[in-house]
């Protein structure tokens, strides 16, 4: 079990994983912001969040992270924006949570952790859940199917994520790796940004959701994230990232004024039903049966 200290970090990371889904919507669905700038000042805003907490604190300033998690933490982003231009925030988080899962579960499994009987029974029913909660066409957005395009973006978004978290496992120095990643992903954002210059338009409300996505809901928030997972294995960590899409559908309902729905009620309570028995059982044991190094 985990202690309780991770446990609580586990929790306000969820909780601002959600809220990033709930500013991307809300930029990208409500104002005049492109995806593109959504993305490049997004990442940049983390990037000096996150270089600046690296610069304050005592003895250790120097940044790390390298050009292969730079690159998977900007395919999320980017896919993230892009998608969530059409996308309702409840069908969004629905499509990147799982794949971020499955993604998370395939990579530990790789790394020789095994699964105890709870652990899969819960990840089965968090799984069901999900189902449970897409099969009216996304609840919490309503009966029609989220876009094909959008929706293949999303999945995109969440795999890259779930390698982004998986190659964290092994950092030695969570705020400075992220820190580093986020100053090489800032690069990818401007090539980004010249490759889609001709349909660039800011807009002051967008580019306020940009920030504060950045620099506090995403630059702090996973250097946490690379920090908590020091106390998670990867299944359990992709095992709790399944409650967002709870919490983002909740989010979109109250905020957002997306449609409630009964069924996303019970689709929550097996979800977090399920999140309850991967995090109570930890008799898998962590075979290193294959060892990656992530950081160097």
């Amino acid at each position: 079990m985990p202690a309780l200290p991770t446990l609580l970090l586990t929790v306000m990371v969820m909780v601002a994983f959600a809220g990033n889904s709930l500013l991307g919507r809300a930029a990208l669905g409500r104002t005049g912001i492109d995806p593109a700038s959504f993305t490049a000042i997004r990442v940049g805003s983390a990037a000096l969040a996150t270089w600046g907490l690296v610069r304050l604190r005592p003895g250790r300033s120097a940044v790390s992270g390298d050009w292969g998690s730079a690159a998977a933490l900007m395919v999320y982003a980017g896919a993230f924006s892009f998608a969530y231009v059409q996308l309702p925030v409840g069908a969004g988080a629905l499509l990147l949570f799982p794949a971020v899962q499955a993604t998370m579960v395939l990579g530990g499994l790789w790394r020789g952790e095994r699964l105890g009987p709870a652990q899969v029974a819960g990840l089965l029913l968090a799984l069901a859940g999900l189902v449970l909660l897409v099969r009216p066409g996304a609840a919490a957005a309503g009966s029609a199917p989220p876009p094909l395009t959008p929706a293949l973006l999303m999945i995109a978004s969440g795999a890259a994520w779930g390698v982004y978290s998986l190659r964290g496992l092994g950092s030695a120095d969570p705020a400075g790796a992220t820190a580093g990643n986020f100053l090489r992903a800032s690069v990818l954002a401007l090539g980004l940004g010249l490759a889609c210059h001709a349909r660039l338009h800011l807009d002051p409300a967008g580019c306020g959701y940009a920030v504060v996505s950045g620099a506090l809901a995403s630059g702090p928030i996973y250097a946490l994230w690379y920090r908590t997972m020091r106390g998670l294995r990867a299944v359990t960590a992709a095992g709790v990232q399944l409650s967002v899409p709870v919490l983002s559908a909740l989010g979109g309902v109250v905020l957002l004024g997306e449609a409630f729905s009964l069924r996303m009620m019970a689709a929550s309570v097996v979800i977090l039903g399920g999140i309850a028995l991967v995090l109570a059982d930890r008799a898998g044991a962590k075979l290193p049966v294959k060892k990656v190094e992530m950081e160097r």
